[in-house]
């Protein structure tokens, strides 16, 4: 008798839940800090909402916020890395878990066509390859790195290649 599948039922969410807290790269010594997005009140009263951005790495003990109104640009993902199909990466923790669950089901399900809800969720447009079983060992593989290397605090530890930048490329001679 072979075993039960381990079952992945899809729990509806975008990937707009984990993008307001994600792990990246610290700016001043390349190791893992955290990243909020804020939003709040405005300060004159108003209705009006206003985003407020904040980084803190606990290596350096960097803190910087940003001020009401004036967005940053998010500083690269820690969780990322590259496989010979693409580009496996995720905001946090969470999210990851998310992605970890989904590929290592051998039994997807999602709610029926029929049902009201949202239609294109965050596992509803990963990549082919991403729900693939062939590709199954090397993305949990890949995973597994990731989440490895948020406890090490190692760049390398996901197999980023030099400075955490991705795959070294060689330029063909001219």
């Amino acid at each position: 008798m072979s075993p039960a599948p381990v079952r992945f039922y899809d729990p509806g969410v975008t990937d707009v839940r984990f993008r307001l807290s994600a792990l990246v790269r610290c700016p001043r010594c390349e190791r893992v800090a955290h990243f909020e997005w804020r939003t709040g009140a405005a300060a004159d009263g108003q209705a009006r909402c206003r985003s407020q951005q904040r980084v803190v790495c606990r290596s350096c003990g960097l803190s910087r916020i940003s001020r009401p109104g004036h967005c940053w640009v998010r500083p690269p993902l820690w969780l990322r890395t590259t496989t010979r199909h693409g580009t496996i990466w995720a905001y946090n923790l969470e999210h990851l878990d998310l992605l970890r669950r989904f590929v290592a089901a051998s039994l997807r399900e999602r709610a029926p066509w029929y049902e009201h809800g949202r239609k294109m969720t965050y596992v509803a447009r990963l990549p082919a390859w991403i729900k693939s079983a062939k590709n199954r060992d090397e993305v949990l593989r890949a995973i597994d790195r990731l989440r490895a290397s948020v406890v090490s605090g190692d760049p390398g530890a996901a197999g980023r290649g030099p400075a955490g930048r991705g795959p070294r490329r060689h330029r063909a001679p001219v």
